[in-house]
């Protein structure tokens, strides 16, 4: 007997056991030797994670995926795993050991640091991996790998030696994002843009002739951090902008410095903003690098690792200067207070022209929240413009499509535009980059010490001393061999000639560049084949009212904690109802709780079921059913199943979840179930067609079991099992079972009955609410000039359209009673006189001034979405709301004319 209540706790435990007891997810089950292989490779989250609402939506989609494609007989590959996530790993472990009065990791030393990470990793690291089983996940856990386990890194170590080989990786002094708190160079997807208050201060500088001596003229430049202009060596005019025309060519003496530097002409500088007029800073602006570059100016570095002035011993800045004794004051300063200073010092000259206040966009770091230096340093690169040709190839080809495709343009956009790819990072944690010094600055790349050593030796003649490289890979760059590297690459392993390329994979749409494209990049230089065929991109997760959610905003909601409240079934369902695509997703916990109902609604419809006798026996046959209403219920759920499957193969998870809840919720727990009750409850009823119903509902309750599986396992495989107990041999996991084949079953003349017969209840109960007839009074329905075929149907279902209708009669004429709403029904017309049960007129007057506010409303918020000031200038979510609104209004209104165009008729 099933419990009275759904408890998903318990059941999501029982369940969970069932399917690693079985191991139900191991790729490669001998049953399946011959099939067709199908591959996910997880975006392997941190290790340092726990699981938010981006990994619940990216890991259910997954999940669907996995589990339809097992279901429909492929040997599915989910490859798990975790990332190293080296500057958020190091973080934690750096925090942790003050939060205990430890040393810090430079008292420790390297080995011993290292040692005290991979013991936090196996103690604490990798939470979010038992989370995602919660979820209910269904990878091949048994394959689980690490970005740092040996045969990754052996596989990092490889692509390395080999692309530095092909002169594709090189060092080079160039422009990176800094952290100072970290002291490492960091990723752009690791830098945040956030909005600050500030100024803008518009210094004059003094124009010189070829002797040096000031001419008098000046040239006002603008700028929003006075102190880096110690570190000027150009500025920079628009070529057309004939303020400044003359004086191109020409030098200014950089105030407080006292270097010469050239008047530029670039059209790096905007004649609208500012004075039109730009200092140029190579060595701390990534624009001012290039323009520095163009122009063939020095790149002067003013800045220590932690973000202080260093200009006291920096030859490259004293080279040419001949700086104030205020200005050698600065040395050692933080930022700020440079700032101020370097303000202060130019208005004591008479320099600062103006100061206005400024709002833009400062980078922070994402991990450290302190502002990002734009940093001249020694770094490793991967000239990647030959490899995003390939990348680029590959996605024109066909091998590599986009899901949805208007992401192909973004994708262009930046590969066609793209900058090298710096790799190396200044930490401790992560793949140590495979590079040894000799004394004299040669580096010679190795795949271990002693090849280094023997390259060494080759060179000099004589053994010497080798010092290896400090720093450690991006964590990108271990990321960007994932698909091919946990399938064993560099051997010729069989999972690799099984699994890979890949199928599908599964990421947000904001690490297209970050990872999408290395991995591209990366699996046709290294294996020359495309990772994937398909790459689907999935939207944000806000909350319900459209905002990004954010812990400093207050408005996180933890996946663990609606698992908790709801249950994970309802979780995974609500975000495949609301992943349209391209769409951002709204989620708040009523979302959640509505599709908790929905688990609830199917579970008391299988326990009515179990009360009602219907058990799957051995020998039912659905080809064999005879009665229509068992008929048109096979035929609607064959309906189901081709849409699920169809939403699932093109990604369309929202559309794909509709149609399952459709059928079940409105076809088989309100018409079906309502439909057979007299069959299943009444008296004297024919048992054959007692006992077909029974045997209907049961194999229909297992069919739903399959066709919800993918978005609701837990649920659906706990049911599977219940079903089970009522056949005379033990059925397996409802995870490895096919996915259900209904064509056979459509019936189209039971479906032409029984969709009448719901179509015309369901216009009745329209109708009714329309023109607000009282709930509790019964009308009568009157057939306008009704067919042998309507009369027919009539004769067999006037009890059912009575009672759910609330008729008080059915009646026929020729033409329909004056005074009543009319319906028309799959080409055959009813009336529903309604003279003396509700005042028409006044009906009429009142929607019409519904209908009027309606449009007014749809007016203002078309004035709104028209404007392209309020696009551009209002936050994405307030544009969202203010579309839905609209949406929502102009239903609104069809349903008001519809009810007009009834009544005025009538």
């Amino acid at each position: 007997m099933m419990d009275k209540t759904f408890d998903p706790a318990a059941v999501e435990a029982r369940v969970s056991a069932a399917w690693e007891q079985a191991d139900a997810f191991r790729a490669g089950r001998p049953e399946r030797a011959g099939a067709e292989p199908y591959c996910i490779m997880i975006p392997p989250p941190n290790v340092t994670g726990s699981l938010h609402m981006g990994h619940a939506l990216n890991n259910t989609i997954q999940d669907i995926l996995a589990r339809f494609e097992r279901m429909r007989g492929r040997d599915v590959l989910w490859q798990p795993g975790m990332d190293h996530a080296g500057i958020a790993t190091q973080m934690v472990v750096e925090r942790k050991l003050a939060e205990t009065q430890q040393p810090d990791r430079r008292t420790l030393g390297r080995e011993e640091f290292l040692r005290r990470v991979w013991a936090w990793k196996e103690e604490s690291g990798g939470t979010i991996i038992g989370q995602l089983k919660r979820l209910g996940a269904s990878c091949d856990w048994s394959r689980e790998r690490f970005t740092m386990d040996e045969g990754l890194s052996r596989a990092v170590l490889k692509t390395f030696v080999d692309l530095h080989a092909k002169g594709l990786i090189y060092r080079d002094k160039r422009l990176v994002n800094w952290d100072p708190k970290f002291q490492t160079a960091i990723s752009d997807l690791e830098v945040q843009q956030i909005e600050t208050k500030g100024h803008l201060w518009h210094f004059d500088y003094p124009v010189v002739d070829d002797s040096g001596a000031e001419t008098g003229d000046i040239i006002t430049v603008a700028t929003t951090r006075p102190e880096t202009m110690l570190g000027d060596t150009a500025v920079a005019v628009h070529p057309d902008d004939e303020r400044y025309t003359a004086l191109v060519g020409k030098r200014v003496r950089l105030p407080l410095v006292g270097r010469l530097i050239p008047i530029v002409a670039d059209s790096y500088s905007d004649p609208e903003k500012g004075t039109g007029a730009v200092k140029i800073t190579p060595a701390h602006d990534f624009n001012d690098f290039e323009v520095g570059r163009r122009a063939g100016v020095a790149a002067i570095n003013i800045l220590d690792a932690e973000a202080r002035i260093q200009i006291a011993g920096n030859a490259a800045f004293l080279d040419g200067a001949e700086p104030e004794e205020a200005a050698m004051a600065l040395d050692g300063l933080e930022r700020e207070k440079a700032r101020k200073q370097v303000v202060a010092l130019m208005e004591e000259r008479g320099r600062l022209r103006a100061v206005e206040p400024n709002t833009h966009a400062v980078p922070h770091g994402d991990r450290s929240g302190v502002v990002i230096e734009p940093y001249l340093t020694d770094q490793w690169y991967v000239n990647v413009k030959p490899l995003a040709e390939r990348a680029l190839q590959a996605v024109r080809d066909g091998q590599t499509r986009f899901v949805p495709d208007n992401y192909e343009k973004t994708f262009f956009q930046w590969l066609e535009n793209i900058e090298p790819w710096c790799i190396s990072r200044q930490l401790w944690w992560g793949h140590q980059i495979p590079v040894w010094y000799d004394d004299q600055g040669n580096w010679f790349v190795a795949g271990s010490e002693a090849e280094a050593l023997e390259q060494a030796q080759a060179k000099h003649g004589r053994p010497v001393a080798l010092t290896r490289d400090p720093d450690v890979l991006d964590t990108w760059f271990s990321s960007a061999l994932w698909p091919f590297s946990t399938l064993g690459w560099p051997d010729s392993t069989p999972e690799l000639a099984r699994f890979y390329p890949t199928n599908t994979l599964v990421t947000g749409k904001d690490i297209i560049f970050f990872w999408v494209a290395r991995m591209m990049m990366m699996g046709l230089q290294l294996t020359d084949r495309a990772p994937f065929d398909t790459v689907y991109l999935h939207t944000l997760v806000r909350d319900e009212k459209g905002a990004k959610m954010s812990k400093s905003k207050g408005n996180v909601v933890d996946p663990v904690d609606l698992i908790d409240r709801f249950g994970a079934d309802a979780l995974r369902f609500t975000l495949a109802a609301l992943a349209a695509p391209g769409r951002d997703i709204k989620l708040g916990p009523q979302r959640v709780e509505s599709y908790r109902n929905f688990a609830t609604k199917l579970w008391n419809a299988a326990r009515f079921a179990e009360l009602n006798g219907c058990a799957l026996k051995a020998d039912f046959r659905p080809e064999n059913v005879k009665e229509t209403l068992n008929r048109w219920a096979l035929t609607e759920a064959a309906k189901a199943v081709a849409e699920v499957a169809q939403g699932i193969t093109v990604y369309r998870f929202n559309d794909a979840a509709a149609a399952a809840y459709r059928f079940v919720w409105n076809v088989f727990c309100d018409w079906y179930l309502e439909l057979a009750k007299p069959v299943l409850q009444g008296e004297g009823v024919d048992p054959a067609a007692r006992a077909e119903t029974q045997g209907t509902v049961a194999f229909l309750i297992d069919q739903i079991a399959k066709l919800l599986h993918p978005f609701m396992p837990f649920l659906t495989e706990e049911l599977w099992a219940i079903k089970g107990e009522a056949l005379p041999e033990t059925r397996g996991l409802l995870a490895l079972e096919s996915w259900p084949d209904l064509s056979a079953y459509a019936d189209a003349e039971a479906e032409a009955e029984i969709g009448w017969l719901v179509d015309l209840i369901s216009e009745v109960r329209s109708a009714r609410s329309e023109t607000n007839v009282p709930a509790g009074a019964q009308v009568p329905l009157v057939m306008v000039a009704a067919d042998a075929t309507v009369r027919s149907r009539l004769d067999r279902w006037s009890e059912t359209l009575v009672r759910l209708a609330r008729l008080s009669e059915i009646g026929h004429a020729d033409s329909a009673p004056k005074n009543s709403v009319q319906l028309l029904v799959r080409g055959s017309v009813a009336a529903l006189p309604l003279e003396g049960i509700v005042d028409l007129a006044a009906e009429v007057a009142r929607l019409r001034k519904e209908g009027g506010k309606a449009k007014s409303e749809i007016a203002k918020l078309d004035g709104k979405l028209n404007n392209a000031d309020f696009i551009a200038r209002a936050p994405e979510e307030v544009v969202d709301e203010q579309r839905e609104r609209r949406d929502a209004e102009a239903a609104r209104l069809a349903k008001i004319e519809e009810a007009l165009a009834r009544l005025t008729d009538a």
